[in-house]
């Protein structure tokens, strides 16, 4: 099974917060740095690509065209051009790091949609509440143009992350298929071991990807890792769908819109949960929020003892 498991990069906002980067409680957060210092986010790539990443999702999951022209002051084009910088930067973290490094591996370049709450900008990401004042059709028309954006600048795949509602996903997977020639996988964010952050039954929002054909995993992210096995199994007593899980949680800490990230229940590393996931059927297996690429360097180390 470790042979199967596809290895994501880690938390890249907080490795730019780390690294001295004031961007924590900015609207536009990472992609602020598509803007005014695109290399930095190009590091935190390689970085992660080092220590033994297989995907960089763009930094984009907080991006939008009108967000860009909000806070930046840009128009259409100039707003749209970013997220074909957010491309370019993992695309040449890739091509540098194949060739300078004799190991063969194929990177994959997931565009990072995130949910219309990481626009707000006021912590509903986390509750997804906005979903109940906005039709479906609603949510499509917003995520369209960014989706439009990352396909045209060459992704190879859609990474539909931190969605907090049943709804949201169904509007994005409906949208999907306007991008007939796209992959996506689907996270959902969620507040426990068993319901989505907007209080949906995680076993019951996963059915979503029964229906597409487009949709090549599901799962969970930038929750506590202690969640993701229940949420697993839960899913496992109910799901006849064919198709893989994908989980990248955070570090065990909660975010907090006016605080920050606050507390942890868990004293385990992420790698120690790696082989019940793998179990369980995770085949894409990383991190999100506060989690390091030493943190991704120790999830390899557990597959290769596995696979040895």
């Amino acid at each position: 099974m470790a042979e199967q498991v596809t290895i994501l990069s880690g938390g890249l906002s907080t490795e730019l917060e780390a690294a001295g980067l004031l961007i924590q409680g900015d609207p536009l957060w990472s992609a602020r740095l598509l803007h005014t210092n695109p290399q930095a986010i190009k590091t935190v790539h390689t970085n992660f690509l080092r220590s033994g990443a297989e995907v960089l999702s763009t930094a984009t999951y907080q991006a939008s065209v009108e967000g860009f022209k909000q806070h930046l002051g840009l128009n259409f084009d100039e707003a749209a051009n970013l997220f074909t910088v957010a491309v370019q930067q993992a695309k040449e973290s890739a091509e540098d790091f194949t060739r300078q490094c004799s190991e063969k591996r194929r990177i994959v370049i997931a565009g990072s949609i995130g949910p219309y709450g990481a626009f707000l900008h006021d912590g509903s990401e986390y509750t997804g509440s906005y979903v109940k004042d906005m039709s479906i059709e609603e949510l499509k028309d917003w995520h369209r143009i960014q989706m439009k954006c990352l396909a045209a600048a060459g992704i190879d795949l859609f990474a539909f992350e931190t969605i907090p509602s049943q709804k949201e996903a169904e509007a994005l997977v409906q949208l999907l298929r306007e991008f007939p020639n796209q992959r996506a996988w689907l996270s959902y964010s969620c507040q426990s071991a068993s319901m989505t952050s907007f209080g949906d039954r995680f076993d019951e929002a996963v059915s979503i990807a029964a229906g597409s054909t487009q949709l090549m995993a599901v799962g969970v992210n930038c929750c506590s890792p202690a969640f993701v096995g229940p949420l697993l199994s839960s899913a496992n007593k109910k799901q006849r769908q064919k198709i893989d899980w994908i989980v990248y949680p955070n570090s065990g800490e909660k975010w907090d819109h006016k605080l920050g990230w606050r507390g942890s229940n868990t004293d385990k590393a992420i790698s120690e949960y790696a082989l019940e996931w793998i179990q369980l059927g995770a085949r894409w297996i990383g991190g999100c929020c506060r989690t390091t690429p030493t943190d991704i360097a120790s999830i390899q180390d557990i597959l290769r003892t596995i696979k040895s």
